[in-house]
């Protein structure tokens, strides 16, 4: 199996979506990326994982009582 090498990219939307899944504050996102507001951040980066690990462990678990 070839190992994956992470992109600039991928890694700078993981950041912010772990630090605003663990409750940073968006303002304080924002600066520690590099944007002068939070328009962006909110815009484009901000993702939240845990919403989506649950949906998808809910589809499973809904597949697998079958």
């Amino acid at each position: 199996m070839p190992a994956y090498y992470w992109t600039p990219r991928e890694m700078r939307h993981s950041f912010v979506s772990l630090l605003s899944d663990s409750g940073v504050p968006l303002e304080d996102i924002a600066r520690l990326v590099g944007h002068s507001g939070t328009a962006v951040t909110e815009a484009v980066y901000r993702k939240r994982i845990r919403p989506v690990l649950l949906q998808g462990a809910a589809a499973m678990d809904d597949l697998f009582a079958r």
